[in-house]
């Protein structure tokens, strides 16, 4: 894939195999907004979300609902992902780093969360623009997902079990 950085030079972008089945690659066309963001640097200020820029999954806008000036955004998400999805956590959307508003019942077949996107983010970012049905890249909350393999060794080494 290649862009044009806002300087006007253009910039390459790669992907390994692992890359291309988590994620919408393939449906960009000319023209599409891709999300780019800085990573904080080693000693900055760590005020916000952790997301890294990965992408674990894809997932399905199901429904858009209008709130004045801000909207409510239903998602659809694969049932390995949905674990790590919690009410006022963070999640990354087409690398848009958002708090989740509200999230399905465990026990739900079709797993589902909620985020709220305000003036700003509906203006400035791709999210905008998507429609019912829309396919979108997913990044969930890291620490969930160290947390849940801490506890898989944990788990091992208190019943003995071989990894």
């Amino acid at each position: 894939m290649k862009g044009t950085a806002s300087a006007g030079k253009d910039f390459g972008v790669g992907w390994l195999g692992d890359t291309v089945g988590r994620r919408t690659i393939g449906e960009p066309t000319a023209g599409d907004s891709v999300t780019l963001g800085r990573g904080v640097p080693a000693g900055g200020r760590l005020d916000g979300h952790v997301v890294q820029g990965h992408v674990n999954g894809v997932g399905q806008l199901l429904e858009r609902e209008p709130f004045g000036n801000w909207e409510r955004l239903r998602f659809g998400v694969p049932a390995n992902l949905a674990r790590y999805i919690a009410a006022k956590g963070s999640i990354a959307i087409d690398g848009v780093s958002l708090t989740v508003t509200a999230v399905s019942p465990a026990v739900e077949p079709q797993p589902w969360f909620e985020v709220g996107l305000i003036p700003t983010t509906l203006a400035e970012t791709g999210l905008g623009a998507k429609n019912t049905g829309s396919r979108v890249n997913l990044e969930v909350d890291v620490l969930a997902k160290y947390t849940e393999r801490l506890l898989a060794f944990s788990t091992v080494a208190t019943t003995g079990g071989e990894r």
